[in-house]
């Protein structure tokens, strides 16, 4: 974690990033803001304290929002939505480890990492709400503070932009970044967690309960970034793997249809975990892929958002 008089870190050579976040910020503007018209806040609808209209329960809704007196009128089960507050107090959990430096479609997975933040940051930090960050790149940690203003969103997407590649994984993980997120405790907003979400086992993720903390004074949103070549493997031949969080190398013979089919099998598992822990901590899930168009998947996600209400959604996944 940076000392207090580094709070926003040292004087960075930003040349390289800033094509990138140009990019960037004009595809949000004329594709994001083409495809949703109208007005919205952020990218998920409520909670707020202000009462708003009820609706029918849908399976995985928040029980503590349940709207008794309607439900015994009608003996339907519905819940009361709720207006969000005006002003929203975003903090993304950027998850910059080794793994996201791997790509072998339309982008480096850390690429699509930006594009991810671009697009909260956009739909959430206008008319005075402020916009933070926890930044870890598998070796060190650092927090920007959550301040209001375009300067200030744009400053933090520059700082993640020039956020350093580390060499191997070290002791900064998810877990960790969610724990310096979690204490001391932040005001009640929205908590955007960024990462591949690698770091699961059968007895299930470690980043589960520090998310399922959050849950109790945030709405989670949990982006999953990910390349094809995590789901199956081409036919290529003999293939020397290497883990970039650990440097350990591994041959693969990629021409046999079982290896390939149980790497298929093994990935596909794994996603199914981390879409069940990322539901069990209360987060809704965006899934985004190097090799489909974001701003699309994007789309799709909050468009389908206000349709369901707060109900939890997976977008992405096919």
């Amino acid at each position: 974690m940076s000392t207090p008089s580094d709070e926003h870190g040292p004087t960075l050579d930003l040349a390289a990033a800033e094509p990138l976040l140009r990019r960037l910020e004009l595809t949000v503007r004329n594709r994001l803001d083409g495809l949703l018209q109208g007005n919205y806040v952020g990218l998920v609808p409520g909670p707020g304290t202000e009462p708003g209209e009820s609706r029918q329960y849908i399976a995985g809704d928040d029980v503590r929002m349940m709207d008794w007196a309607v439900t015994a009128r009608t003996t339907v089960p519905h819940i009361r939505r709720t207006v969000v507050d005006r002003e929203l107090e975003t903090w993304l959990v950027v998850d910059l480890s080794p793994s996201m430096d791997f790509g072998t479609a339309l982008s480096e997975k850390r690429e699509l990492v930006l594009a991810a933040l671009t697009a909260v940051v956009h739909l959430t930090a206008r008319g005075g709400n402020r916009v933070g960050a926890v930044v870890g790149n598998g070796q060190e940690m650092y927090r920007v503070p959550a301040l209001p203003g375009r300067d200030h969103a744009r400053y933090l997407l520059r700082r993640i932009a020039a956020t350093q590649r580390a060499a191997a994984g070290g002791k900064v993980d998810l877990t960790t970044l969610l724990e310096a997120l979690r204490r001391p405790p932040r005001r009640r907003g929205l908590v955007a967690v960024v990462s591949d979400f690698l770091e699961t086992g059968p007895g299930g993720a470690p980043w589960e309960r520090p998310l399922r903390a959050l849950s109790s004074r945030h709405q989670l949103l949990g982006i999953e970034v990910l390349d094809p070549r995590e789901l199956e493997l081409p036919a290529a031949g003999l293939v020397t793997f290497a883990d970039p969080e650990t440097g350990r190398l591994l041959e693969v013979q990629t021409s046999s249809p079982q290896v390939r089919q149980n790497y298929a099998a093994a990935a596909a598992a794994q996603r199914e975990r981390i879409a069940n822990s990322l539901r069990h901590s209360g987060a809704s899930h965006l899934q985004l892929r190097t090799d489909r168009d974001w701003v699309n998947d994007v789309v799709r996600y909050v468009l389908a958002r206000r349709r369901a209400g707060a109900a939890p959604t997976v977008l992405g996944a096919r």
